[in-house]
C-alpha cells in the first residue's frame, strides 16, 4: 500500500476514538427510553424452561454473551464485508453496533420509529412491543479484516490463521468467509432477525452483508438444565457438549487466556461456523439399525449402543461375541469423542435450518448450521473434523457447503465501550 494509506493504520488519538465510536453510538441511541440496561437479568429458570420475557445482560467485561449462555431456540447469523479503507469509520460502526445491541437486548428500540415525516425511522419497528426473549448479540472478526486496509495485520491472532480445506468441504464462496460476523440468538425469531436487519442498516456505507443464515430448533444444550435437542435426522445432538456450569472446561477449552499471542483476545473465543447440508431423502430411506450404527447411539433414547440411558458413558472397548466392536470404529460418536482426539472438546451452539428445495433436483435444502466456540480452532475443530471428514459413516449423508472462522473479542464493560475496542486502540 502507499505511504498515504499506511498513515491510516496509525493508532488514532483517544479523542478521535471516543468521538467516532461513542459519538456514533449516541447518535443511534437517541430514543428517550431510559438509556442503557446492564446486568441482573436471569436467562433461565430452575427448571430450564425460560420465559420469552427473559433478559440476558449485555455488559460483561470478561466474555460476550451468546457463547456459554444457555442456548436459545432461534438464530439469525450474518457475515459482513467492510467496503472501504477508513479505520475510523469501522470503529464508529462498531460503537454504534454496541450501543444498539445494548438497547435491543434490553427490549428497547435503537431509536424512534416515528421521526420527521420525510425522514426514515431510526428503528425499523418490527420488534416494537416484543420482549427481548433472552436475546444475545455476539460479534466476531474474520481473518480477512486483518489485511492492510486498517493497519491491523500485526494484530491478527495465530488462532485465526486459515484452516484451509478439510475433508468433506464443498464450499460455495457465496456462503463462505467475511470480515465480520454477527450471531443473534433469541427465543423469538423476529427479535433475532431485528438485530441483523438493524445492524446491517447502521453499517450501510461501511459494510455489506456477504451471507446470512436463519436457524430454528437449537441442536445443542449448553446448560445442564436444558434437555438434549434432536437434529433433523431425528437423533439427540450434543449430549456430551460443554455446559455453562462446567467452569473448568470453559477455561480450558473455550475462553482464550494469557497463552494467546494477542492480548486483546484474552477473555474471547473463536467461532467456527459450518453450513452442513443433510441429504434428507437418502437418510429417510435408510433403515433404523443402520442409522443407529452410523451415530453409535439409539435413536429414541439417545443412549450409546453400549448403554441404556442418554448420559451413560460410551464404552468404546465393548465387543460383540464375534469380536466386532459394538460401537463401530467409524461411528460418529467414536470419531468425535474427546477420548480419541487428545481430550479436546468444543462448545457447540448449532441450529437446524431449511431453505426450501434445490431448483435442479427438487431435494430439500436443509440441515445443520453448526456453530462451535473454542480456545484454538486448529487444536480443536480442525483436528476433530479431519478425523470425521476422512472416516465418519455420516459423510454419506452430509456435505459442508460453507461457513467461516471468526475471532470473538472479550465482553463489553459498559456504556462507552464497544466490540473489539482493545484491538483498535491498544
Amino acid at each position: 500500500m502507499s505511504s498515504g494509506h499506511e498513515g491510516q493504520s496509525a493508532t488514532p488519538s483517544r479523542r478521535h476514538v471516543l468521538g467516532a465510536a461513542v459519538g456514533a453510538a449516541a447518535a443511534v441511541a437517541v430514543a428517550g427510553t431510559g438509556g442503557y440496561v446492564a446486568g441482573g437479568a436471569s436467562s433461565s429458570s430452575e427448571t430450564g424452561e425460560r420465559q420469552t420475557t427473559g433478559r440476558v445482560p449485555f455488559y460483561d467485561p470478561t466474555h460476550q454473551a451468546g457463547i456459554a449462555t444457555p442456548a436459545q431456540d432461534r438464530l439469525a447469523f450474518a457475515a459482513f464485508d467492510l467496503t472501504g479503507f477508513d479505520r475510523g469509520a469501522v470503529m464508529a460502526m462498531l460503537g454504534a453496533w454496541s450501543a444498539a445491541s445494548a438497547r435491543m437486548t434490553a427490549g428497547l428500540p435503537i431509536g424512534p420509529t416515528e421521526t420527521l415525516p420525510q425522514s426514515p425511522p431510526i428503528d425499523t419497528g418490527e420488534a416494537l412491543g416484543l420482549p427481548p426473549a433472552n436475546l444475545t448479540v455476539t460479534v466476531g472478526f474474520g481473518a480477512s479484516m486483518f489485511d492492510d486496509r486498517f493497519g491491523l495485520a500485526d494484530r491478527m491472532p495465530a488462532g485465526l490463521r486459515p484452516i484451509g480445506e478439510l475433508p468433506g468441504d464443498a464450499f460455495d464462496p457465496r456462503r463462505t468467509g467475511g470480515d465480520l460476523c454477527v450471531q443473534a440468538c433469541s427465543d423469538d425469531p423476529q427479535v433475532a432477525f431485528h438485530v441483523i436487519r438493524n445492524l446491517a442498516r447502521i453499517g450501510r456505507g461501511t459494510c455489506v452483508m456477504r451471507w446470512s443464515q436463519l436457524g430454528f430448533g437449537r441442536t445443542s444444550s449448553t446448560s445442564q438444565a436444558q434437555k438434549t435437542p434432536r437434529n433433523l435426522m431425528g437423533f439427540k445432538d450434543g449430549t456430551r457438549n460443554i455446559k455453562d456450569e462446567q467452569a473448568e472446561d470453559l477455561e480450558h477449552f473455550v475462553w482464550v487466556g494469557e497463552e494467546t499471542d494477542q492480548p486483546w483476545m484474552v477473555g474471547g473465543s473463536y467461532l467456527v461456523a459450518r453450513r452442513i447440508q443433510m441429504l434428507i431423502e437418502a437418510w429417510d430411506a435408510d433403515y433404523i439399525a443402520d442409522q443407529e450404527q452410523i451415530f453409535g447411539r439409539y435413536k429414541n433414547s439417545g443412549a450409546p449402543l453400549t448403554g441404556h440411558h442418554e448420559f451413560d458413558p460410551p464404552r468404546f472397548d465393548a465387543v460383540h461375541h464375534d469380536g466386532s466392536p459394538v460401537i463401530a470404529t467409524d461411528a460418529h460418536i467414536r470419531l468425535a469423542a474427546p477420548e480419541h482426539n487428545g481430550g479436546e472438546k468444543l462448545l457447540r451452539r448449532g441450529y437446524s435450518y431449511t431453505d426450501g428445495t434445490d431448483p435442479v433436483t427438487g431435494a430439500l435444502d436443509a440441515g445443520l448450521f453448526f456453530i462451535a466456540f473454542q480456545q484454538d480452532p486448529h487444536r480443536q475443530f480442525a483436528r476433530i473434523q479431519r478425523r470425521l471428514g476422512l472416516r465418519d459413516l455420516l459423510n454419506e449423508y452430509i456435505v459442508h457447503r460453507g461457513g467461516g472462522e471468526f475471532a470473538v473479542p472479550p465482553g463489553i464493560s459498559g456504556p462507552g465501550d464497544w466490540f473489539g475496542r482493545a484491538l483498535f486502540t491498544k
